[in-house]
């Protein structure tokens, strides 16, 4: 399996300084990771975008130049979220048909910047219409502002919260959502979707996420469909850390992942 790495924060406001440094955490901590849960051991091939911090345009362009050229099932680590912007557009020159399901505590909806940010990437890739709305599934968001409200009920984006996920149970979520699935799939995971209690290590903390075991059990479930055609995770952040919980649980994800 092909891990792209990606150490950009270039795009994180002022909550992504140090999500840089995610990529090699992640990869040391699958030192640490013997086989999936199925008792398969993963192989991984490595590679690295080079980027710049100090500009984020150009650093966006390579970004998308490196996975376009990618025709093969990767997992990409990020990085904060404002990589997806460039990574899905990298993907959508060679999958243009495509199901973009997303995890994350926020809709990433804002009208605000550009190049667009870790809270815009989502709103750019539609309005560029790069990702058709109705082929969008936001999974685990609980914090939001009233544009990015006015957002999704405008474009009707599907949007599971985590009061759904409580009210129904993670499993009846994912039958759902594995039922929709009639297209080739790009998932992004931005790990501020697990509750902070389980992975501290990200540039905004919401309470109230999903547990490492509805997450995983959600990735299994996917990953078993054997739709997914390409996966990122991102805004995970050591330097924000605590004895590496959050990187192990990427790592963790990377592991679950592996061989889609």
């Amino acid at each position: 399996m092909k891990i792209i790495s990606i150490p950009f924060s270039g795009g994180g406001l002022e909550h992504g300084s140090g999500a840089n440094e995610a990529p090699d955490a992640i990869k040391k901590q699958l030192e640490e990771c013997y086989a999936d849960e199925d008792g398969v051991e993963p192989m991984f091939e490595h590679i690295t975008v080079m980027v710049d911090e100090e500009h984020v345009a150009n650093s966006h362009e390579a970004i998308e130049k490196v996975i376009a050229s990618s025709t093969e099932k990767s997992i990409l680590l990020g990085g904060d979220h404002s990589i997806t912007y460039s990574t899905v557009k990298g993907f959508a020159q060679h999958t243009s048909d495509f199901l973009f399901v997303v995890f994350d505590a926020h809709p990433d909806l804002m009208q605000d910047f550009v190049p667009p940010t870790q809270e815009s990437f989502l709103r750019a890739l539609i309005d560029e219409g790069i990702v058709k709305p109705e082929h969008c599934i936001l999974i685990g968001v609980r914090n939001w502002d009233k544009q990015e409200v006015d957002y999704l009920k405008e474009k009707n984006i599907l949007c599971y919260t985590t009061q759904d996920i409580f009210a129904k149970g993670i499993k009846t979520i994912m039958r759902e959502i594995v039922a929709a699935l009639n297209k080739p799939v790009y998932l992004s995971l931005d790990i501020d979707v697990v509750d902070p209690v389980e992975a501290i290590g990200t540039g905004y903390l919401e309470h109230g996420g999903l547990s490492s075991r509805e997450l995983l059990y959600a990735l299994q479930t996917l990953k078993h469909t054997k739709k997914l055609a390409m996966a990122d995770i991102v805004e995970v952040n050591p330097t924000k850390d605590i004895n590496n919980i959050t990187s192990k649980l990427a790592a963790k994800c990377v592991v679950e992942l592996a061989n889609f």
